[in-house]
This record gives structure tokens, sequence and C-alpha cells, in this order.
């Protein structure tokens, strides 16, 4: 996702063309299968498996509210900033709140399944689950559509640094997490366009001090 341009000089930069958000958007896309083919394979009773789905769900949870949560209070002041129509984000945030319904149903869902373990919760986290995926990759995929040129034609403008500054404003051990789970599973051009924004070395650096939590309780839930 690293194409590059010559500039007046004649040499080659390197010029991002998937931008963070987008990373981000695909870390929730494979979260949300992988809920989907666990629920679909999961054994009655396996207490263990529930739990560790469970410790999972927690995880994804956080990380979407987080996630829509930043945008409405950081992302759509900076996207109106350079011309993205207030009515779409309005549109977003209506997005927004069929998506915070599909989770908290999913999370009902889920809650129950994780102290059960019953075949039949399980089946029952699964059509929740379904549904979510359904309501919030129909979300993701509209925000790109209308915003994903945007954002990589102001990557370098004050407004969006400006934006990614104050996305970056959390504890390490909350950035940690984040980085280690965003990372866990993604491809190799979504690595490319993550370490555009974030240095490889302060990468991995972060991950492995502050991201030990998320590698030992959730990613183990999908290997």
């Amino acid at each position: 996702m690293i194409s590059a341009e010559t500039d007046a000089a004649g040499s080659v930069a390197p010029m991002a063309t998937m931008s963070m958000n987008k990373v981000i958007h695909g870390a929730f896309r494979r979260d949300l299968q992988r809920f989907v083919d666990a629920l679909r394979s999961f054994r009655e009773g396996d207490t263990a498996r529930a739990a560790q789905l469970g410790k999972a769900w927690d995880n994804f949870d956080a990380q979407l509210t987080d996630h829509h949560e930043g945008e409405h209070a950081i992302a759509w002041p900076a996207m109106t900033s350079i011309g993205v129509p207030s009515a779409l984000l309005a549109t977003f945030d209506e997005e927004h709140e069929r998506m915070a319904q599909a989770l908290a149903s999913a999370g009902a869902a889920m809650a129950t399944f994780r102290a059960s373990a019953t075949a039949a919760d399980a089946k029952a986290a699964l059509a929740a689950m379904e549904t979510l995926q359904s309501v919030a990759v129909a979300h993701l995929d509209h925000e790109e559509q209308e915003t994903e040129a945007v954002y990589l034609q102001h990557a370098d403008g004050p407004e969006i640094k400006a934006m990614g500054k104050q996305f970056a404003k959390v504890s390490p051990a909350k950035g940690g997490t984040f980085f280690a789970w965003v990372t866990d599973g993604a491809t190799p051009e979504e690595m490319a366009a993550l370490t555009e924004s974030v240095p490889k070395p302060v990468l991995t650096i972060i991950s492995a001090i502050f991201g030990r939590r998320y590698r030992r309780e959730v990613a183990p839930t999908w290997r």
C-alpha cells in the first residue's frame, strides 16, 4: 500500500495509499469474522473457550467504542475543517448509533454465553454477532468510500497531523494494547501503511512492552 512518486529534485518519496483509519477498520473486520467463526465451531460445555472468547470480546468492545467516540470528538472536527460536509458526518453518527445498539446486543449475548458455555447460548451469541458484523461492515465500507480519498489527499496537512496527535494522547498501556491488537493479523499492506504513521522501532517497542497483556490474554484466542 505504499507507492512512490518523484519530487522536483528527482528523488523518489513514498506515498501512503491507505489511511490509518482504514488500517483500524481492517482490525475490526478481522475480529468480527473471528468471532463468527469461533461461535459457529463452539463445542457445548467448553468453559475455557467461552472465557477466552469473553476476554477477546472485552477488548473488541473497548476498541470499537473508543474508535467511534474518538471519531465524533476528534476526527469529525478535523474532517469538517478540510471540507467534508456536516450532513455526511451526521449520517455517520446515525450509523454509529445503530452500531452501538448492535454492539450492546452482542455484548449482552456474549455475557450470557460466557457464563453458561452452552451451545444454545453460543448460537444466540452468533446471531447477535452476525447482526453486528452486518451493521458494522456496512458503516465501515460507507465511511471508507466517502472519506478514504480525503484522508490520503490531506495526509500531510496540518489538520490531519493535528488529529493524529490528538488520537495519540493515551496512556502507554492503552496505546500498547491498541497497537498489539491492530497489528494482530494485519496484512502486509496494512503494516506498511501503519509504519508510515508510526516508525517501526517505536511500534515494536510499544507493542512489546505495553501490549503484553493483549498478547497474553487475547491473541491466543485466534491461534
